[in-house]
């Protein structure tokens, strides 16, 4: 979308405001399914990413399956269409209970530790597939906070207990089918992949009854101007023939499965927010915003860098300035990043704000969420209303008596 757009939406919605691009999220969605052409690809969209009904019910509608990491999610995706069979969960540190209420919601269920794997066989026996979710002992990604494959991680069953989770399955019977694995997130490197498909696919062999192989996702895309991303031709180029090579040696066609969820929706979101003020102190120039880290975490909690300019003050002289939030305590997207002169009132844009932004968002301060636009073809549509006080309020219960 352009500035002018931008900023008759803001006008109409006022700021803070999430705009989100459904033609970008086709477009991504439709090239990770270009790359592995010839291949049996399930997407499945990691919902954590952005889960709004709306967003659900788009990918559904491209024939998207879900990734889902909790059972709200779970309900979520069937509430937006998706058949449970094309939704798959995988929890991480819930009580067996979950699991067995997503069993009995017929979603495709994923376990990463051996005590659950032994409770389900159990239970099961036979009578229910599962996936599982194996740790390669990979480190990937762009940020210790989202490297998820290394030999600490809490996430997977070690790949060097393989002898105990093979006499696990066999022991209760277990029908296996489906191998996972999650390394990182902001991965570059396509070598990553290519090492931990090797991992997987030896492991694959272990189990006779496979019907998929899930390799996760944690694609970079591009936060910088002239920053880089993973080439996702390349890998689909070389993990595709990897695959197929390994369904002939396994004997029949596997689906290989991926998670996206940065990838598919962080380029399609635009954060809008006004400046309140412009304060220079001896050393720095800050320009304070209507917003702060309880609607826009990731710079302060992941480090992360996304790209700030003035829309109402494109063509102006560049000038260096610490964008702040009005959170109380320090809140600060970004330290001297040169951006167009900045006034008070303008409206500055975050860009890569479609994935982790709002899903992410709080009510700390008290201050509400903002409202969510999704355009499609140009047209926008609004997707979730700015809270109220009304909203705060809406859970707590008053006791008379304590007053």
């Amino acid at each position: 979308m352009n500035n002018e757009q931008l900023l008759s939406l803001a006008g109409e919605y006022g700021t803070p405001l999430f705009i989100y691009d459904a033609d970008i999220m086709e477009r991504q969605y439709k090239r990770l399914k270009s790359a592995f052409e010839g291949v049996n690809l399930n997407i499945q969209y990691a919902c954590k990413a952005l889960s709004n009904q709306a967003v659900l019910k788009f990918f559904n509608s491209l024939g998207s399956g879900l990734d889902t990491v909790s059972i709200e999610e779970v309900k979520l995706g069937l509430l937006a269409g998706f058949s449970p069979e094309r939704i798959i969960y995988t929890p991480n540190g819930v009580s067996f209970e979950e699991i067995q209420e997503a069993v009995s919601l017929g979603v495709r269920v994923n376990i990463d530790n051996l005590v659950m794997l032994e409770k389900f066989g159990n239970t099961y026996g036979d009578k229910y597939p599962v996936c599982v979710r194996l740790n390669p002992h990979i480190v990937a990604g762009g940020n210790h906070k989202i490297q998820v494959g290394h030999i600490d991680s809490k996430f997977g069953i070690s790949i060097h207990q393989m002898r105990h989770l093979t006499r696990i399955v066999q022991a209760y019977g277990i029908h296996v089918n489906g191998l996972h694995m999650h390394t990182g997130s902001d991965i570059l490197d396509v070598g990553v992949f290519l090492k931990g498909t090797e991992i997987l696919l030896e492991a694959a062999f272990q189990f006779k009854e496979l019907e998929y192989i899930d390799f996760g996702s944690g694609f970079k895309v591009a936060y910088k101007p002239n920053d880089v991303s993973t080439n996702i031709e390349e890998l689909g180029e070389q993990l595709g023939a990897q695959f197929k090579d390994f369904c002939k040696e396994y004997g029949r066609e596997l689906e290989l499965a991926f998670e996206p969820g940065k990838f598919l929706v962080s380029e399609s979101g635009t954060f809008l927010c006004k400046v309140n003020v412009i304060k220079q102190t001896t050393a720095t120039v800050f320009a304070g915003v209507d917003s702060g880290f309880n609607h826009f975490i990731r710079p302060m909690f992941y480090d992360s860098y996304h790209h700030i300019t003035n829309i109402s003050n494109p063509d102006g002289p560049e000038r260096i300035y610490t964008v702040v939030g009005y959170i109380c305590e320090t809140d600060t997207f970004a330290w001297d990043r040169k951006i167009t002169e900045i006034r008070e009132d303008d409206i500055l844009a975050f860009h890569n704000a479609g994935a982790y932004v709002f899903a992410m968002s709080s009510n700390y301060n008290s201050r509400l969420r903002p409202a969510q636009i999704l355009v499609r073809k140009g047209k926008p549509y609004l997707i979730s209303r700015r809270e109220t006080m009304e909203d705060l309020l809406r859970t707590q219960i008053e006791i008379p008596e304590l007053v």
